[in-house]
C-alpha cells in the first residue's frame, strides 16, 4: 500500500525549533515526527511512501538515507515553491498512478495521506475499509472537537460545507459557510446555515489531517499551482462526488503544530496516554 506524508511546510508555528530544521525532524520522545508518521503508516501495511519537502529539504534526504528509509520505499517530491496540500498532492500524482510489478496495475488501490505534524491512534485499517465499502473518492478522518474551521457533514457523512467556529454576535452565533456549497438561512439553530439539497441539521466536525483517497481523484483536480486539498474536496462535493467523513471521536489525536503541543505530546508518551508504536 502507498501513502503520502505532507512535510513541506515551513513550520512557522514551531519556531524557534524550525529555525534550523524542517518540522518533520522536530522530535518528541526521542523520535522525529517523520519517523513516528512513517512507522505508524508502515504498521498498517504501507510499504511505499512519498514525502513532499521544501524547508531544509536536504536534511530530510540525509535523515532518510541514514535510517535506510525505515525499511520502506520512499520517494521525495521537491517543491521549489510551496504548493499547499492540494498542489503538493497533485504534483505527486505520478507516484500513485504508476503500475505495480508484473501485469497487474495497482492504480485503483486507495492510498493514505497523513500530515507529519499530527499524532494519532486512529484505526487506519478500519478507515481504509470504510472508504472501500462506500466506494468513496475521499474519506477524511474527523471528530467532534473544537476547531476554528469545521467541515459540515450531513446525516450520511457526506461533506456539505465549511464554516468557522460560532462567535457571539448579539444573541446568536452563526458560521460562515463556503458559498459554493451552502446558502445562509434564517433558523433558530445555533449553526444558522443550510446547504442546498440536504435537510438540516449539518454536523460540524474537525478534520484530523488524515485522508484515504482513490486515485480516481487525480483527473478531477483541475486546480492549478498552490491550492488547498480541502478547497478541492468542497468543490468536488458540490459536484456530487462522494467525500465522506470517518468518525474517529474516541481515538487519541493531537496537533503538533506548536511548541506547547509538543510538550503535551511528550507527557502523553511518558504516561502512556499515547501508545507509542
Amino acid at each position: 500500500m502507498k501513502a503520502m506524508v505532507f512535510a513541506a511546510g515551513l513550520g512557522t508555528r514551531l519556531r524557534p525549533l524550525t529555525n534550523d530544521r524542517p518540522k518533520a525532524l522536530v522530535a518528541i520522545g526521542g523520535r522525529t515526527l517523520l519517523e513516528i508518521a512513517l512507522k505508524r503508516l508502515r504498521s498498517f501495511g504501507v510499504d511505499e511512501a512519498i514525502v513532499n519537502v521544501h524547508h531544509f529539504a536536504e536534511q530530510i534526504v540525509a535523515y532518510l538515507a541514514a535510517n535506510r528509509n525505515f525499511g520502506m520505499r520512499i520517494e521525495l517530491s521537491r517543491e521549489e515553491i510551496l504548493l499547499d496540500t492540494g498542489g503538493g498532492l497533485k504534483k505527486a500524482a505520478w507516484f500513485f498512478l504508476e503500475s505495480g510489478e508484473g501485469s497487474r496495475a495497482k492504480t485503483d488501490e486507495p492510498f493514505l495521506v497523513h500530515n507529519v505534524d499530527v499524532l494519532s491512534a486512529i484505526d487506519l485499517a478500519r478507515m481504509i475499509e470504510f472508504h472501500s465499502e462506500h466506494n468513496a473518492l475521499a474519506t477524511l478522518a474527523v471528530a467532534a472537537r473544537p476547531t476554528s474551521r469545521p467541515l459540515l457533514f450531513d446525516a450520511e457523512g457526506q461533506l456539505r460545507g465549511r464554516g468557522v467556529a460560532p462567535q457571539e454576535s448579539g444573541d446568536r452565533a452563526e458560521p460562515i459557510v463556503d458559498p459554493t456549497l451552502a446558502t445562509k438561512t434564517e433558523t433558530s439553530h445555533g449553526w444558522g446555515t443550510q446547504v442546498d439539497g440536504p435537510e438540516w441539521p449539518l454536523q460540524p466536525l474537525a478534520f484530523s489531517g488524515i485522508h484515504v483517497l482513490s486515485p480516481r481523484i487525480f483527473p478531477q483536480l483541475i486546480e492549478q499551482g498552490a491550492f488547498s486539498i480541502v478547497d478541492a474536496y468542497l468543490r468536488l462535493a458540490a459536484e456530487g462526488e462522494s467525500i465522506l467523513g470517518f468518525r474517529a471521536d474516541a481515538a487519541y489525536w493531537r496537533d503538533l503544530g506548536r511548541p506547547e503541543h509538543l510538550a503535551a505530546a511528550e507527557r502523553d508518551l511518558a504516561d502512556g496516554t499515547y501508545p507509542a508504536a
